[in-house]
């Protein structure tokens, strides 16, 4: 990777632990709001009817077929739907709750710290995100990890989302880097690797769950600290 001076990371799913994360959050709702009694038939149909549903509209969102309250605020009436049951059953507060308590948690897939600290006495690190800002705010505070990132950019603040060229763009004006001098490191085959290709930068593929593709990343890894081999 020769050449390389700033590193621009994913957070979820790459840093952050988001599944991990996720699944805590739906256990606790789950109990608190009794969904069993409400016609859930159980907590893994429940967590599969949301992932399904929240993939779908986080898919429209990046479209920009539809906007962050329809996704915040209808995911899950739309689950209980996607379950057979009536939408208007789902309890109000439990978009509110899955919101506040989700980020909260500071899970980060292993050798995060380790890592991070070792590639910040080489590089610049930053973040780029289509989160929504005041999540990820929260999980950056929560998890200790603002103290090495020297930029943080969230597609809510720069109207661009991966792997629209333009973000990239920005986030490199943002960094006072050129293309070259720049790789990023994320989960998304297509947000991540292929719109940081696209725009000229290098890649690395993290993909701790060996899935198959047929894209061509510069790098591919499981693991966080097999960075440490690579940069």
């Amino acid at each position: 990777m020769n050449g390389i001076r700033h590193i621009f990371f994913d957070l979820d799913n790459t840093i952050w632990d988001f599944e991990k994360s996720s699944m805590a959050t739906l256990s606790e709702l789950y109990t608190k709001y009794a969904l069993a009694t409400l016609g859930v038939p159980s907590f893994d149909a429940f967590v599969a009817a949301y992932k399904h549903r929240n993939e779908l509209l986080w898919e429209e969102y990046r479209m920009g077929t539809v906007d962050k309250e329809t996704l915040r605020n209808k995911r899950f009436a739309l689950t209980f739907w996607d379950m057979g049951l009536d939408p208007d059953t789902a309890p109000t507060g439990m978009a509110d709750d899955y919101v506040l308590l989700g980020p909260r948690r500071s899970h980060l897939f292993p050798h995060a710290h380790e890592t991070l600290s070792y590639l910040q006495s080489k590089y610049t690190l930053h973040i780029i995100t289509n989160g929504f800002a005041e999540a990820q705010t929260v999980k950056m505070e929560t998890s200790d990890l603002n103290r090495y990132f020297s930029e943080v950019i969230i597609s809510e603040h720069t109207g661009y989302k991966k792997p629209d060229i333009r973000i990239f763009r920005h986030s490199m004006e943002k960094a006072g880097a050129t293309e070259s001098e720049c790789v990023m490191i994320g989960d998304g085959l297509e947000v991540d690797v292929l719109g940081a290709q696209q725009a000229g930068w290098r890649a690395i593929y993290f993909n701790p769950h060996q899935l198959p593709h047929d894209a061509r990343p510069d790098h591919e890894i499981r693991q966080l600290d097999e960075l440490l081999g690579i940069l």
